[in-house]
């Protein structure tokens, strides 16, 4: 598996997500459905230099086409009096290979994480600026991991971006090191969410249940 990620998120601080919003779950099919909601909601959600939006819509596009064919792909989105958000991953492969391109050597409990089967990889995030915005990236991301009983939520962020970055810091996601994809292709920052029980041994949360191990 070799996806990019690309988060969008809003800035400013998180609070709670009004009632009225509602999460709804879609399949590849469904989400397929909705390419050019999503697209629509992609574009009103970004902010690109004027006559880039085409652009931004069409890599937009082209990622969604890539990103329902991968194994497991699951999508919420967020919906009040229109679409108002949506967030989209894949859970990562126990055999490790999410995690070529990484540089330097790999963390331990983060290999044994990804054999445990309980690491989940937010593919992206687009939250509308103007409506409901504060705290449903944050719900949207945590439903996802929780769908899927994640002890590890991951994502690939521009190093560039640090808006980006802070907003998932804020949120409580650590950097955990960094990713090429493919030869030449620019330096991702690795942000992980750690979902397990903080004990001594794991003051970090890296670690998994035993009792849900999930089966080959």
């Amino acid at each position: 598996m070799s996806s990019s990620l690309h988060p969008h998120d809003p800035e400013g601080s998180e609070r709670p997500v009004p009632d009225t919003v509602r999460l709804r779950r879609l399949n590849r099919w469904q989400a397929e459905g909705m390419r050019e909601d999503l697209a629509d909601l992609y574009v009103e959600s970004s902010v690109t230099p004027p006559g880039e939006e085409f652009r931004g819509r069409q890599e937009f596009l082209r990622r969604l086409e890539h990103d329902v064919q991968l194994p497991g792909f699951d999508m919420l989105v967020a919906e009040a009096e229109g679409l108002t958000g949506c967030a989209s991953g894949v859970p990562v492969p126990r055999d490790g290979s999410w995690w070529e391109g990484f540089e330097g050597p790999m963390p331990q409990n983060l290999e044994q994480l990804t054999a445990s089967g309980h690491v989940f990889a937010i593919l992206e995030t687009v939250v509308h600026p103007h409506r409901h915005a504060h705290g449903l990236a944050r719900r949207l991301q945590e439903r996802l991991l929780a769908d899927h009983q994640s002890s590890l939520g991951v994502t690939l962020v521009d190093r560039s971006a640090r808006s980006v970055r802070a907003a998932f810091t804020d949120r409580g996601w650590q950097e955990a090191g960094r990713i090429r994809r493919m030869p030449g292709q620019e330096v991702l920052q690795v942000m992980v969410l750690p979902l397990g029980e903080r004990t001594e041994d794991h003051p970090d949360g890296l670690t998994h249940n035993d009792r849900t191990q999930r089966s080959e």
